[in-house]
């Protein structure tokens, strides 16, 4: 990486011409599109968790267990299990009744979450009824459903009903980077999930281009069904790394990498 020549700063380069990338108007260090990174990547794909975090209940069935499942520094690693084969609503399932099942289905989770069909309320909705405990799932979705309002969509550069508009490309990932097991029990387990995340309009003049942010994600799982599934799940900044100097790329660029590069299944 380089650094800037007086400031210390880390240093960004922009597409060829010296412009911001997609000839959008130049920001300060905290770009509008920076900020809807952290409200709709992180935030608000998750403010129904706030509401459920702070309510009883199965909480204190998931930290039975805790001193003989507490974090260690180990990593990801394979396990050399045959992965998930089946799918509810185009999402992994069938996850193992173990810690490793645990790590798995969150992951995956965190991917659906941040995905761009959370912005679609039919997408949304069979998102959150394959992944949350059954009995929660309709108080989830009616929160989303404020959430993800028509001004909101707008304001991140959707229509209304959260679809894209013509000639753009929308962006919403979160890819993670790794798991943490931090307190698990027979039937429960709260899983750390390490990621990044993509944000933004694809396209020329966009005025929200893709930016990326680091968050962790945590989610407390009850085994319901046969599977995983989600009880609570809260976010939290970082941890981030020092940004490169690579070259930001253009909107054509940019586009055509997210139509041709596809997400992950992740299980291990």
């Amino acid at each position: 990486m380089s650094l800037g020549d007086d400031t210390g700063q880390t240093r960004t380069r922009l597409p060829e011409g010296g412009g911001d990338p997609y000839g959008g108007p130049r920001r300060g260090a905290r770009s509008s599109s920076r900020s809807l990174v952290t409200v709709v990547g992180v935030v608000v794909v998750l403010i129904a968790a706030i509401a459920f975090a702070n309510r009883g209940g199965d909480d204190s069935a998931a930290e039975e267990g805790g001193s003989a499942d507490s974090p260690k520094a180990a990593a990801t690693a394979p396990s050399g299990k045959k992965p998930v084969d089946a799918k509810t609503a185009g999402i992994p399932s069938g996850f193992a009744h173990d810690r490793q099942g645990a790590e798995s289905a969150a992951a995956n989770y965190a991917v659906a979450l941040g995905s761009a069909e959370m912005f679609i309320k039919e997408r949304r909705d069979a998102i959150l009824q394959s992944i949350i405990v059954p009995d929660l799932a309709p108080d989830f979705e009616s929160t989303l459903d404020k959430a993800y309002s028509p001004d909101f969509n707008k304001n991140v550069g959707l229509n209304e009903d959260g679809t894209t508009p013509k000639g753009f490309t929308f962006v919403s990932r979160t890819s993670p980077i790794g798991t943490k097991v931090i307190k698990s029990s027979a039937d429960t387990a709260t899983v750390e999930v390490w990621c990044g995340g993509l944000l933004g309009l694809a396209g020329e003049s966009s005025t929200n281009p893709v930016t990326s942010s680091w968050f962790t994600i945590t989610i407390q799982l009850k085994w319901t069904n046969d599977d995983w599934k989600i009880v609570t799940h809260s976010q939290k900044d970082g941890p981030a790394p020092v940004p490169g100097d690579e070259r930001a790329s253009s909107a054509d660029e940019m586009a055509k990498a997210v139509q041709e590069y596809g997400g992950f299944t992740y299980a291990r």
